[in-house]
């Protein structure tokens, strides 16, 4: 049986969802920090969620980016749709896997992930992963060895992927901006999406005229994706 450590080393997550209720803490409709200090990860929570279980999206930022930044992308729609999001942040500028290897951001994310799930009854066929730019890459790279808790993938404007593993087959949404100057879409998306499809995977691809960002039509058909049993 291997240990925890060497999980997050091999890019696995060990948190599940659990399926009963819990009582709702008293932050609704704030961005709730999950720990102390800088680097912290931190959680946005509707206000009035339903007494059901929830959606959940896990969202990481670009290089150089932040948790909190980050959570301009999706907060409006979480607050209209009740969803969750955990917003991570990357213990050095950008991802683990990106600059080294798996580990840290791994175990940070895996222990968030217990916090929340141990705080709120989350629909586990309604978790996702999502990012933009470096965070994108990562999402996709989690997303593909994690399979079996992320039934959904939102990419926005990834660089690559390098899943350690191949679990589940979860559905995968990545947008991509023709004008794009810091990851080019030739060299990005345009393979990606091939491969991921030759690999039986279900995508759907946006590319738009734009440049390295994440447009509301983006936003709007990755939750279309998520949402949509």
């Amino acid at each position: 049986m291997p240990t925890a450590q060497e999980l997050w080393r091999a890019g696995v997550l060990s948190a599940q969802p659990y399926r009963q209720r819990q009582s709702h803490p008293p932050h609704a409709g704030r961005v709730w920090p999950l720990g102390e200090g800088e680097r912290q990860p931190v959680l946005f929570v509707p206000r009035n969620l339903p007494q059901t279980p929830v959606p959940l999206v896990v969202l990481l930022h670009g290089a150089g980016g932040t948790a909190s930044d980050i959570l301009s992308v999706l907060q409006e729609h979480a607050e209209a749709l009740k969803f969750l999001i955990l917003a991570p942040q990357s213990r050095a500028p950008t991802w683990d896997v990106i600059a080294h290897q798996y580990g840290p951001d791994v175990r940070q994310i895996d222990e968030a992930l217990a916090t929340v799930f141990s705080t709120f009854a989350v629909d586990p066929e309604r978790v996702a992963v999502a990012g933009f730019s470096d965070g994108a890459s990562y999402a996709l790279s989690l997303g593909l060895s994690n399979g079996q808790l992320f039934g959904s993938v939102l990419a926005f404007s990834p660089g690559f992927l390098a899943p350690s593993r191949e679990e589940g087959k979860p559905r995968i949404f990545i947008s991509h901006g023709r004008q794009d100057n810091v990851l080019p879409v030739d060299r990005c998306s345009r393979r990606i999406v091939p491969a991921l499809e030759a690999g039986g995977y279900e995508v759907r691809y946006d590319e738009f005229t734009g440049g390295h960002i994440v447009p509301s039509s983006a936003v709007k058909a990755a939750l279309d994706l998520f949402l949509t049993p």
